[in-house]
């Protein structure tokens, strides 16, 4: 899908549909007033019959529209004016998306980025715009024997400003989504793929593609390098499972001058997740390919990093294997010797993404980063507390919690900080080993994070909890991309 933009009115220029926007009680925005002026009134008399009032989520179609030059003109209602907020402009933009895949239209003109949007400007419309689009165009069908038949994708579409003074802005904010969307779609692909497909080796190898096609640098260690390193933690995740696990470390060296801290990303790659011998509950357990969606949020950023060129040192650490139960499983009151010395009593099995991420927190260290961010689904706790709306953020460091949060509303790809008070450590208290690797069920998510923070403690740092955000059940199932976008916005805004 190509984005181009056109500034001024809309005139006469041909098109296969122009998308404008209605709000509630049949009150045109302003693109749409121009276009009801250049039909002749044509948009208010149909509107008058009662076909479309504006609510939210509802579109009309209209064909050959008089003295309109362009084949279709698209009816997105917008809601209620002085309610037209972040979440429904996005809406907007999904609705106008979806009515316009059910068309035979292969380019449009989408009137959006004029629509007001208290405190946002022309760059963050015009990036949802283009997020929008790409999300409800994205489809994963690889798997299928005969993929359904789609009609005629959109090729391409103009973005409309009524005013040239926001071109540059617009310009630049679409460049960064389209390498974001690329970013995020890679992210999906990886969530979305099977387990018995989407195993710890075929991540590694989509890590060295990506390295080779964006002139990233890959590293990929197997089990005898990561025992030599130590990582009793990790390897004691990967004993249950006859799929090897990897140590995958990508880095893109953008940074202009010599000797530049990097910023490093850490996923967690948990492939399949069985729970181990603390076995989970069958219902939905299918949905435990998704745990390796923290991993796949790595390398999609890493990609949108390397698409934007980036003039920053950056380095994505994946360690990735499955949880399997087995003979050779690890099994509850297992003690194990982390690669940071640390011994760690694993009382539940299925609390195995903080393992890995512990081990591959020590390994930033080598890097002397300016900061360390981990991304995992790792606490159903976190569900419970902020739902499928806000990723969970936890950090060591204020300045960086803020940056992060401040990513996530400009991306609206959102995080809620939690606390990380020392209170909450006499939680991880065994009587065995140095600290077990759960604590009790109050406060989950943050001991949780409680436990990471121990093998964080010579950087700044920060956690992303996206147990609730990187995937939807039910009849959207399937990988988010989440937070990608958040992500990449972070780092882009380390250089402003």
């Amino acid at each position: 899908m190509k984005f181009s933009i056109k500034v001024g009115p809309l005139g006469t220029k041909r098109s296969d549909c122009v998308a404008v926007g209605v709000f509630e009680g049949r009150v045109l925005s302003a693109p749409a007033q121009e276009t009801d002026r250049t039909s002749r009134g044509y948009l208010t008399r149909v509107l008058a019959r009662g076909d479309l009032e504006g609510k939210k989520a509802t579109t009309l179609l209209l064909h050959d529209v008089p003295h309109v030059a362009a084949d279709r003109v698209l009816l997105v209602g917008l809601g209620k004016e002085k309610e037209f907020d972040e979440s429904a402009y996005r809406g907007a933009v999904t609705e106008a998306a979806n009515a316009l895949r059910q068309t035979g239209a292969a380019n449009a003109t989408l009137c959006f980025v004029d629509l007001p949007v208290a405190g946002r400007g022309a760059d963050f419309k015009s990036e949802q715009l283009v997020l929008g689009l790409t999300e409800a165009a994205y489809r994963f069908d690889r798997m299928k024997s005969k993929p359904a038949e789609p009609k005629a994708a959109l090729q391409s579409i103009v973005v409309q400003l009524g005013s040239d003074r926001d071109r540059a802005q617009a310009q630049t904010a679409i460049a960064h989504a389209v390498a974001v969307a690329q970013g995020v779609a890679l992210a999906r692909d990886l969530g979305n793929l099977p387990a018995n497909v989407c195993t710890p080796a075929y991540l590694a190898q989509e890590a060295a593609s990506l390295a080779k096609r964006h002139g990233l640098k890959c590293q990929v260690l197997d089990e005898k390098a990561i025992e030599k390193l130590g990582m009793g933690a990790f390897l004691a995740v990967a004993r249950g499972s006859r799929q090897p696990p990897r140590l995958i470390v990508l880095e893109h060296r953008g940074a202009r001058k010599k000797g530049t801290r990097p910023v490093v990303l850490v996923g967690k790659g948990v492939t399949f997740d069985t729970g181990g011998i603390s076995l989970k509950p069958a219902p939905e357990m299918d949905e435990m390919k998704f745990d390796m969606c923290g991993a796949a949020s790595v390398l999609g950023t890493m990609m949108s990093v390397a698409l934007m060129k980036l003039p920053l040192d950056v380095v994505g650490i994946v360690p990735a294997t499955e949880n399997m139960p087995g003979g050779n499983a690890v099994k509850p009151g297992d003690i194990v010797t982390t690669m940071s010395g640390q011994t760690v009593e694993i009382l539940n099995t299925d609390a195995e993404g903080r393992l890995l991420l512990c081990d591959a927190l020590t390994y930033a260290e080598r890097y002397h980063p300016a900061a360390v961010v981990d991304i995992a689904t790792l606490t159903g706790a976190m569900v419970i507390a902020l739902g499928h709306v806000a990723t969970g953020l936890f950090a060591n460091d204020d300045s960086l919690g803020r940056e992060l949060v401040d990513a996530g509303e400009r991306s609206w790809d959102r995080a809620w900080q939690l606390p990380l008070w020392n209170d909450y450590q006499d939680a991880l208290k065994s009587n065995f080993a140095d600290i077990p690797n759960i604590g009790s069920r109050a406060g989950g998510a943050v001991t949780a994070a409680c436990f990471l923070s121990r093998f964080a403690k010579r950087y700044p740092w920060a956690h992303l909890d996206i147990a609730g955000t990187a995937w939807k059940s039910g009849p959207d199932k399937g990988a988010t991309g989440r937070p990608v976008a958040l992500l990449t916005g972070f780092l882009a805004r380390r250089l402003a």
